[in-house]
């Protein structure tokens, strides 16, 4: 596998730090960290099942996920400000 193929692995429900960069690829400063821990769950779900490469289902989400991607695209905004 080339390097570059990285971008093209299959992403899962467990994979929330590849997720929440995902999300902060896609939103950038759209949202702060007040903005972020605001998201309904309904809405994150629906973002991370639009990621390219997602592969798991709607029914494989659970709120721990949800919670841990929230808390880490929190860390990707602080890390890029």
């Amino acid at each position: 596998m080339a390097f570059n193929d990285i971008d093209n692995l299959p992403i899962y429900w467990s994979d929330h730090e590849d997720i929440s960069m995902k999300l902060y690829d896609r939103f950038g400063d759209e949202f702060n960290e007040s903005k972020i821990y605001r998201i309904r769950f309904t809405d994150l779900m629906e973002w991370v099942l639009e990621i390219p490469n997602f592969a798991d289902t709607r029914e494989n989400c659970n709120e721990g996920h949800l919670e841990q991607i929230q808390t880490l695209w929190v860390y990707e905004w602080r890390d890029n400000q």
